[in-house]
């Protein structure tokens, strides 16, 4: 059963009331969302595009599809609104300097210039699905998606980039170089961020960015690694000799020579000290100043040469009376 797209439209919230794939509908004209004169364009980048010489002069003499397609296999190098050096914000605070493109402006790229371009010709469906499927420069393929962005209804979006988000080509998009990024990433970064290099896109329905954020999810579901399970060796409980092994289940973290170690210091430390212990009460008694010490301890006063005062008295009245 086939299906009939000739009056096919869109209602308040920018949902296609079509069903099917775009890339397969009979009907070759596309339609037109937002601003069908500025082509949602930045104000800033746009004056600059229609004031610029490359676009009034140059892109001027091309009137047809192809030679357009030509025009950006030879010259376009990256994807920024601005040539690399040109706009200078350094200076600049508030909205001025910021992402809005208010403020002082700079050299128009050539890429945007012929995104441009591409606008006035009104291209079919047939032709956007040639730029988005060439296989001369990246950057065609490139423009094609970028002007499906500025110009689709944010509810046909899913059904234009799905069977692109895996795609490996790459391109450098940075003004100079020095980003290399693949189709499927770019495409990912125009579905759900708003900025890209000092402009805005076309802002995106809340409920259509939800839908596509749980497609998204189910395409690419997040995985969960699990932590590695450590083989624990096996207790043995009836051995009463071994209880003091059976906190160490609980316990994984701590290796089991780390605990014989700890076990083997406590026997030593404590062998030790009963050594010492016995050691110091056999020197005691042995020792012949057993006696002189306790006598100086039960003293009164502490002379270290004499012991007690009683005692230094009568010793010195015995060597008195002996001469």
């Amino acid at each position: 059963m086939e299906v009939s797209y000739e009056n096919e439209g869109y209602d308040n919230d920018y949902q296609s009331k079509s069903k099917g794939s775009i890339l397969t509908r009979k009907n070759n004209t596309m339609p037109m969302w937002g601003n069908e004169r500025t082509m949602n364009l930045n104000t800033l980048i746009l004056t600059n595009i229609q004031s610029s010489h490359y676009f009034k002069v140059n892109l001027y003499e091309l009137k047809t599809y192809h030679e357009v397609i030509d025009e950006i296999y030879y010259k376009v190098q990256h994807l920024e609104p601005w040539e690399k050096g040109s706009r200078k914000t350094s200076g600049q605070t508030g909205m001025c300097g910021g992402v809005r493109g208010v403020g002082a402006g700079g050299i128009v790229s050539t890429a945007f210039c012929l995104l441009y371009k591409l606008f006035t010709l009104k291209l079919t469906r047939k032709q956007v699905t040639g730029l988005i499927t060439h296989c001369d420069s990246p950057y065609i393929r490139a423009l094609g998606f970028m002007y499906i962005r500025y110009t689709q209804p944010p509810g046909d979006l899913w059904d234009w980039y799905e069977s692109f988000l895996d795609d490996e080509e790459e391109m450098d998009v940075r003004a100079g170089g020095g980003q290399i990024m693949t189709i499927g990433n770019i495409l990912k970064s125009f579905l759900f961020k708003l900025e890209w290099y000092s402009t805005l896109f076309p802002r995106i329905p809340v409920p259509i960015q939800q839908q596509m954020e749980k497609k998204m999810s189910e395409k690419y579901p997040p995985v969960v690694e699990e932590a590695p399970r450590r083989n624990l060796p096996e207790k043995n409980f009836r051995d009463r000799d071994d209880y003091r092994n059976r906190g160490d289940l609980s316990d994984t973290s701590r290796p089991r020579e780390r605990i014989e170690r700890r076990e083997r210091s406590h026997r030593d430390y404590r062998d030790r000290d009963y050594e010492r212990k016995s050691s110091h009460a056999n020197s005691r008694e042995r020792s012949p100043y057993v006696s002189r010490r306790d006598d100086y301890n039960k003293s009164s006063s502490r002379s270290p040469k004499y012991g007690s005062s009683k005692r230094r008295d009568r010793d010195d009245y015995k060597s008195r009376s002996r001469y």
